[in-house]
């Protein structure tokens, strides 16, 4: 299926796509995140996911809900380029932006998975039992593997200082030599 096809911007579009499936026996499953800088963690948790039904959808945040939720210097990765990397992945059927605006659990309200597939950090236990009102069954997993987007981007950002201050002492060590060797020479 086209990739493009697979990326709904207004979650009503989604409903006469669930209807179908339910209709045809389906178990929806549904799952969200920001899914900044795609990595083997995302595949493995959208996989995951998808052994829990027949039709994965993604709910993927916004540029200004990350913002919102995680600093002005996220998301790395625009947010359509996360949706159309999330296609690209063999599990996932459809992807849905969620706004910083939308109602709080609208996409989950909307869809009513038969599953809704969460992580440890997403929700507590009150928040657990009133999602299991408008869900099947909520499966909480941990992560998939040792790394994470913030993770990498902190490795990104120790890498680079490192490379600055290292050129940075030899330039400095080289300036001082110099400015001694004036001295010296005076």
């Amino acid at each position: 299926m086209n990739q493009t096809v697979r990326i709904i911007f207004n979650p009503q579009e989604i409903k006469p796509i669930v209807a179908e499936a339910r209709k045809k026996g389906q178990k929806i499953v549904l799952t969200q995140g920001s899914f900044d800088l795609v990595h083997i963690g995302h595949a493995r948790y959208c996989e995951k996911a998808k052994s829990f039904g027949d039709l994965l959808i993604v709910g993927v945040d916004s540029d200004k809900k990350v913002r919102t939720r995680k600093g002005e210097n996220r998301p790395i990765v625009p947010q359509d380029e996360r949706m159309e990397m999330l296609t690209h992945l063999r599990s996932v059927d459809y992807v849905i932006l969620k706004e910083l605006g939308d109602p709080k659990f609208n996409l989950i309200k909307t869809i009513k998975p038969d599953v809704l597939v969460a992580t440890k950090e997403t929700y507590d236990t009150a928040t657990i039992r009133q999602l299991e009102t408008i869900c099947g069954k909520i499966v909480v997993l941990d992560p998939m593997a040792t790394t994470s987007t913030t993770g990498k981007i902190r490795l990104m950002q120790m890498k680079t200082a490192n490379s600055i201050k290292n050129k940075m002492s030899s330039k400095l060590i080289s300036t001082i030599e110099d400015v001694l060797a004036e001295f010296k020479d005076d």
